[in-house]
């Protein structure tokens, strides 16, 4: 089997091309030694002409195949190969006088197209298949015209009958089996790559985006009258990176940043993006829900009380955590590396919240503490001086209440 896959082979194969060159060698070597047993078996009972047939498709395929290593023209092989198969068991047929008296040989013929399907020929197998019928069909008009009688014993006709039919129908079996494992394999990685994509495609867009998005070639916007938004930053950020080689600090930001994202998934809350070492998450958008400034406190706390006990290789992290909460607008941008966002006041407050915090805290707007004072713990910071909006109030959320 090796010897045979080296035949031909070369370097820029496909797998599949590389298979199908192995199976067409395989299946002709066989066919050479089944030609050269059936011609001798005809010759024998002196049916000359009718022996040189299968021997004559023996040497022309062992001829086609040692160009074929030589040139490593597969096209040229495939053809040769599909013609030989195509005509010499027609020719088989007249030697021998007709349907029964050649026990069907022409049914051979029939391995040309259904190799046509397996071999890499599929747009041509349809004319394969009306050349066989042609031959079909020419065998049955001249039929009457040929010899009625050869010098075969009935006996020996009805073995090749049974011969020819067995073995052309397992061929033909053979071929059929394996071009519909074929489909399967190919339907089957078909499968598991639009999984693949549509998991990669939900890894980049909320679920509910990510099916729209599959369906429709659309721009994609929503109005939210009220949903919460967090932003997060490491403290000191660009100190720590100096201090840091490029692998450990993208191993510090892929350790805590993971952690987030286990967090954002409990509490089924959507994660927008990280730029550097800064971290937003939106809560009440695409998936609308009443509690999202409550849901997105919960998370504020458990990612503060994480940073806490954190601590790599002796170092330990600081955080500056804002959430604001209000109407926005969320929707897909771009057309390559397209990625879901948010836009409107709230968010620019909550970033606010984040740049003008206090390390180790958690600063929210009027409008989020409106939301959670009834629910959580909350200290008052007073005014502070918010960059475009002026002197606010803003508080520090400490808790949930029991």
């Amino acid at each position: 089997m090796a010897v045979i896959r080296r035949i031909g082979a070369e370097a820029a194969d496909s797998e599949d091309t590389r298979l199908q060159k192995t199976l067409l060698i395989g299946a002709s070597l066989m066919l050479i030694m089944m030609g050269l047993l059936w011609g001798s078996i005809y010759i024998a009972f002196d049916e000359p002409l009718a022996g040189t047939v299968p021997i004559t498709y023996a040497v022309a395929s062992s001829l086609s195949i040692l160009l074929f290593g030589l040139t490593h023209r597969y096209r040229l092989f495939q053809f040769s190969q599909l013609l030989l198969i195509l005509v010499l068991p027609f020719l088989l047929h007249l030697a021998l006088g007709g349907f029964v008296n050649s026990s069907a040989a022409i049914l051979w013929s029939l391995i040309c197209p259904f190799g046509a399907l397996l071999f890499g020929q599929r747009q041509r197998a349809p004319w394969w298949f009306l050349a066989f019928l042609g031959l079909v069909i020419i065998s049955g008009v001249i039929q009457p015209d040929a010899h009625p009688t050869n010098n075969l014993p009935p006996w020996l006709v009805i073995i090749f009958f049974i011969a020819n039919i067995g073995t052309v129908s397992a061929v033909a079996f053979i071929l059929l089996h394996y071009f519909i494992g074929q489909e399967s394999r190919f339907l089957e990685l078909l499968r598991l790559e639009q999984e693949k994509s549509e998991n990669l495609l939900q890894n980049v867009l909320p679920k509910e985006i990510a099916a729209i998005l599959k369906d429709k070639n659309e721009t994609i916007a929503e109005h939210y009258d009220s949903v919460s938004i967090l932003f997060a930053d490491i403290v000191g950020f660009t100190t720590l990176s100096n201090e840091m080689s490029p692998t450990e600090m993208v191993d510090l930001l892929n350790e805590v940043f993971s952690r987030f994202d286990a967090l954002v998934t409990k509490y089924n809350l959507e994660k927008i993006r990280t730029i550097g070492d800064n971290y937003m998450v939106v809560s009440g958008a695409p998936r609308l829900r009443p509690d999202h400034a409550l849901a997105l406190a919960r998370l504020a706390l458990e990612m503060r009380a994480y940073v806490k006990e954190y601590q790599r290789n002796g170092k330990r992290l600081s955080f500056r955590i804002g959430i604001g909460s209000g109407p926005v607008i969320g929707g897909v941008i771009g057309r390559q590396k397209f990625h879901y966002d948010v836009w409107g006041d709230a968010v620019n407050m909550a970033s606010r919240m984040e740049s003008q915090g206090v390390p180790g805290k958690i600063q929210i707007t009027q409008d989020t503490y409106k939301l959670l004072k009834d629910t959580c713990i909350c200290l008052p910071r007073g005014k502070i001086s918010v960059k475009g909006k002026g002197e606010m109030e803003t508080w520090f959320l400490e808790g949930i209440k029991s």
